[in-house]
């Protein structure tokens, strides 16, 4: 099987602080990735080293068979789309969508040069594909959470990346907004062309049945990495948040609940 990913070592520390310790991560071509772990675990600066935005202390990251730092890492980062809400502050509030997916194509903000008509069409076609073909020419402060995912999710597909991360899709989604992503997703992850998907939460619910795979991580190291049936579990959930937390699955989804005593507990 085809190797998309593969961190080795991965190991960043700024001054005294020590934020990943030796991850080591592969991900391989049609696997699907949850990433879970709690708040300062290190998930965001994973996800910024993948991206070429944080410099790791040791380790190497190979993408595609190609070595960060021995490769142009602006070219490498064309094949990782990525959807975070990070990205939202950065987009021009008066950009109509259909601008904003063209974007993806030169992995650039803001873009500055007028579309071809090539791109247009192209963008257009994303747009449908995600179900937001109507909000082509919607200014960006004009769509709500759930349509703004849907177009960054169609901006990274425009430069048909290997791998794509999905940092917290659903926060600030409605219960039925949540619910109509995800099915998005799962649709994504279940095409054949599609790329493989990286997906960042803290709740088991947002767990697909197309996703294959769990990595869990706790302060800065992996707790654990694997098959999510091996994975997503009482017993490792209990350890990755350091909390007794009873996982459940019915129909394909999971669900966990933390367990403080007898009959009480709140949802992760």
């Amino acid at each position: 099987m085809a190797e998309i990913l593969n961190v080795e070592a991965l190991s960043i520390a700024r001054g005294e602080t020590k934020i990943l310790k030796g991850v080591t991560w592969r991900v391989q071509m049609g696997e699907h990735w949850v990433i879970l772990g709690p708040n300062g675990c290190g998930k965001t600066s994973l996800l910024k080293a993948l991206t070429g935005y944080l410099s790791p202390s040791s380790g190497e990251i190979t993408l595609l068979g190609r070595r960060y730092g021995a490769s142009d890492w602006r070219l490498l980062r064309l094949e990782i789309g990525i959807v975070t809400s990070a990205l939202q502050a950065s987009i021009p509030p008066a950009e109509p969508a259909l601008e904003t997916v063209v974007s993806g194509r030169y992995a650039q903000l803001d873009l500055w040069a007028r579309p071809r008509p090539s791109e247009r069409a192209e963008a257009r076609k994303w747009l449908r594909f995600v179900g937001a073909a109507a909000l082509a020419g919607r200014e960006w402060t004009h769509l709500s959470q759930g349509e703004r995912q849907r177009v960054l999710i169609a901006r990274s597909l425009m430069a048909r990346p290997k791998l794509l991360i999905l940092d917290e899709p659903c926060a600030g989604l409605d219960p039925v907004a949540r619910e109509e992503f995800l099915g998005f997703v799962e649709g994504l992850a279940r095409r054949r062309s599609g790329p493989s998907l990286v997906l960042v939460t803290h709740h088991a619910e947002e767990i697909m049945p197309a996703f294959t795979h769990a990595l869990l991580l706790r302060a800065g190291s992996v707790f654990a990495s694997g098959p999510k049936r091996k994975v997503v579990t009482t017993q490792k959930l209990s350890g990755t948040f350091g909390a007794r937390i009873a996982v459940r699955t019915a129909a394909g989804r999971y669900s966990a609940r933390v367990v403080h005593r007898p009959g009480h507990g709140r949802q992760l």
